[in-house]
């Protein structure tokens, strides 16, 4: 179970003073050994970027060939402050990728190692702008999207999950988390059935897709609407990517406090462990390659998806 550790990072992380030594410190309380702290700074203030690595018996940090998971955790910032006290929806994304890591190293602690290896990754922020979005205003960030990128993305991870709050919209209506469809290099795959099941059984439920259009899938700043940044890590990557989202019944501003859900939150990391049990180099748990070839013949490749394109 990993509720404890998400009431630990919780309390942890609703401090205006936390950053990312303070998580660092607490990772490394539960056996994580690899961990690294990057600081950035932009006009609207600075943040802490977090990685951890969970070596893999099988993985490329001992030598193996097992390809490597990511899990990145996207948000704008912890906190609001100090327009708002107190620790933000939009935080969940941060809360989930960083139980999902003190899970994972205590299990290794333990003795329980995974097959490959597994970077989880997510930045830490209690001072963040917001700023005007529809139906509900988001968090900002003090740094681009495409500069999460850069800390987040990391050149290793060969399949990634993207877990972000996604309570602000009118396109899931459930308290819980949906899944996204896989996205791989511009194109929006199929909805991988294998992660569905994994879905059903760490919420007891029946599993809950979160419609993604192309628009979605394109670089944050060029002018488009987007449902939110859940899946800006797929514009920077070839690697497989999922989104995790953290949905409501209701629409709930990003930058709104008092609105974290323990047990949602709880079946989001369950099944991002699960995930990472899981995960094999047939990356069939993410899409079927010899399909997405296909497509690549048949269509061709939609990688200007992930740039700018000609936008002036």
């Amino acid at each position: 179970m990993s509720v404890k550790h998400i009431v630990e990072l919780l309390d942890l992380l609703d401090d205006p003073a936390v950053n990312g030594q303070t998580v660092a410190d607490y990772l490394r309380s539960y056996g994580a050994e690899q961990v690294q702290i990057t600081t950035l700074t932009g006009e609207k203030g600075s943040t802490d970027f977090v990685k951890v690595k969970i070596a893999g018996k099988k993985g490329k940090t001992t030598g193996g060939n097992h390809p490597t998971l990511g899990i990145v955790g996207r948000l704008g910032g912890l906190g609001a402050r100090p327009e708002r006290i107190g620790f933000t929806s939009d935080g969940d994304g941060a809360l989930c990728a960083m139980a999902t890591a003190a899970k994972l190293a205590q299990m290794h602690k333990r003795g329980d190692i995974l097959n490959g290896d597994v970077i989880i990754t997510t930045h830490i922020c209690p001072h963040a702008p917001t700023r005007p979005h529809e139906p509900v205003p988001f968090m900002d960030s003090p740094v681009t999207s495409q500069e999460c990128n850069s800390q987040e993305v990391d050149p290793a991870m060969d399949a990634i999950l993207c877990v972000d709050t996604t309570k602000g919209n009118r396109i899931v209506n459930v308290n819980g988390f949906a899944l996204t469809p896989t996205i791989k290099e511009g194109y929006i795959l199929r909805t991988s059935e294998k992660l569905l099941s994994l879905m059903e059984i760490a919420t007891g439920r029946l599993p809950v897709v979160l419609p993604i259009t192309q628009q979605d899938i394109t670089p944050y700043g060029n002018g488009i609407y987007h449902i939110n940044s859940i899946l800006q890590p797929s514009v920077d990557t070839a690697a497989p990517c999922v989104g995790v989202a953290i949905t409501t019944q209701t629409q709930v501003p990003g930058c709104a406090t008092g609105a974290t859900h323990l047990s949602d939150v709880d079946d989001a990391v369950r099944f991002m462990i699960e995930a990472a049990k899981v995960y094999g180099p047939d990356q069939s748990l993410f899409y079927d390659a010899e399909e997405y070839e296909r497509l690549l013949k048949a269509y061709g490749s939609l990688k200007h998806f992930q740039t700018f394109g000609e936008i002036a």
